[in-house]
């Protein structure tokens, strides 16, 4: 991509957050990829001084259901404008006792539960087996913790995000069963964001905000429309400051391994790449295709 990047780091809104107050410099870009239209028009502009795209995920007014969100175009899109770290805001419901409404989590872990959504940039002629052991960037989520702190009532640092298919919420039966595997929180949207970053060779960390207690809980019935809106409300008012937080604070350059995520990844021989996939792929494989930095 010839030129300085449109934006170094991707806001991916969750469920009440639509957008982000505060940029400067802005600018409203209607992008269209290989991969269809991103969920809306992504806003970039300057916050602390950090070059910042934005996405709300469900469209403004929160159109889109979990499955139905064009996660493939959102990615390839941020990757198009020169983003290297994406931020995804998540409302969750919580899986413990101890991870109480209002608090956040940074995740370090995923459990994929969802069977409807297409998983991978790489088809048609091409294959690539990227590692997804640490689903997250651990530097990014380090600093996202940081920032956190001290601005939500309590933020845990680890923890596994269960991802379902939705739009339904769990059963009883199902959540009193994730409790059982270990997971910490509930939400629709963790995947294939994490997957898709990965293949883009984006850094990926989520900032899980807490709404309610899923209903494994005794007090989940009880639990009113107005108090998770409510909740939500206040969680944006929390996603907001940490953002500044995390962006004031941000090195220039990264460390970690996730820029050569796709390194010796792809298994298909270049010449056997057919020559659309491989103009539908250069945003985010461009240099790997014909076997250079492999």
């Amino acid at each position: 991509m010839p030129g300085a990047p449109a934006a170094t780091v991707g806001v991916i809104g969750g469920s009440g957050l639509y957008q982000i107050d505060g940029l400067t410099d802005r600018r409203v870009l209607k992008l269209a990829t290989p991969f269809g239209d991103p969920s809306d028009s992504i806003v970039v502009g300057e916050l602390a001084g950090v070059r910042v795209a934005f996405l709300p995920r469900h469209g403004k007014g929160h159109r889109i259901a979990p499955t139905d969100i064009p996660v493939r175009a959102n990615i390839y899109a941020l990757k198009s404008l020169g983003v290297e770290r994406v931020i995804s805001m998540s409302a969750v419901g919580s899986m413990r006792e101890d991870v109480r409404p209002l608090d956040v989590l940074v995740p370090d872990q995923i459990f994929d539960r969802t069977t409807l959504r297409e998983r991978t940039f790489f088809e048609g002629g091409v294959v690539a087996h990227v590692g997804l052991a640490e689903p997250y960037c651990s530097e990014l989520s380090g600093q996202l913790v940081a920032a956190a702190t001290g601005v939500a009532p309590n933020v845990h640092q680890r923890g596994t995000y269960v991802c379902i298919e939705g739009p339904q919420f769990s059963t009883k039966a199902e959540s009193r069963i994730y409790r059982l595997w270990g997971v910490d929180v509930i939400g629709m949207t963790a995947m294939p964001e994490a997957r898709l970053a990965r293949e883009a060779e984006l850094c990926y960390a989520t900032l899980a905000l807490i709404t309610d207690f899923d209903v494994w809980h005794e007090s989940a019935e009880s639990v009113s429309v107005e108090q998770v809106t409510g909740n939500l409300t206040r969680n944006a008012i929390v996603a907001a400051e940490t953002l500044v937080r995390l962006l004031s604070a941000l090195p220039p350059t990264r460390t970690c391994s996730c820029g050569s995520a796709l390194a010796n990844s792809i298994v298909t021989a270049p010449e056997l790449i057919p020559p659309e996939i491989r103009q539908k792929l250069e945003v985010i494989a461009g240099k790997y295709l014909d076997g250079r930095n492999v």
